[in-house]
């Protein structure tokens, strides 16, 4: 497998990368998110791949770092998640924000990408859950997890989370925000710098 390139970017698209290393160009396909947020044409990046091999393709997929190069293999795992959802997923929601969605049992959160229905939604959720409270996100995203659940567990949280996602706001992206607020301000105060916080984000 080729865990990483590093290299001169030769060439870079909205959702590809080709990374010169040893004489060779290596064209990797990569999440939007990820191109936008690599140097231009001729800079030295370091790229974290995932080779994917079957009976009629060779591809090799990019990422920026190794949360996400993690993360796509555990969405990939997903029955019915292909290396296209996968990268459709990863291009609208960052790591941490895939473990949240699916501890918070979000499944709408992933409807937002490209190719993935109410079905499969439901599915990423269900088949990721365990693998996500066994630690396969990770410890720093748990820990996030755990910070997240004691923001929102008290009753002044679950209002103002309910509120948010009244708002249209997804259970994930309420809960983060509130997350981030001192949960002993009244709950309109809460629901208040939510608000503006995530419009800023947005």
């Amino acid at each position: 497998m080729i865990y990483c390139l590093n290299g001169k970017i030769v060439k870079k698209t909205l959702d590809s990368v080709v990374v010169a290393c040893g004489g060779v160009g290596y064209l990797a396909q990569c999440p939007t998110s990820v191109a936008a947020a690599l140097p231009g044409a001729g800079a030295e990046a370091t790229l974290y791949t995932v080779l994917n091999v079957t009976e009629n393709d060779i591809s090799l997929y990019g990422f920026a770092t190794e949360e996400q190069q993690n993360c796509f293999k555990l969405l990939t795992a997903v029955s019915g998640v292909g290396p296209k959802v996968g990268l459709a997923i990863l291009s609208v929601m960052e790591p941490d924000r895939v473990y949240l969605a699916v501890s918070a049992g979000d499944h709408k959160a992933f409807k937002a990408a490209s190719g993935v229905g109410p079905k499969l939604a439901q599915r990423i959720v269900l088949e990721l859950k365990d693998k996500v409270a066994k630690g396969a996100a990770g410890s720093a995203v748990l820990e996030d997890l755990s910070g997240v659940s004691a923001a929102a567990g008290g009753q002044t949280g679950a209002q103002a989370i309910a509120a948010l996602v009244s708002l249209g706001y997804s259970q994930s992206e309420a809960a983060v925000a509130i997350s981030k607020i001192d949960p002993a301000l009244p709950v309109e105060e809460i629901i208040r710098l939510a608000l503006r916080g995530m419009a800023g984000g947005r």
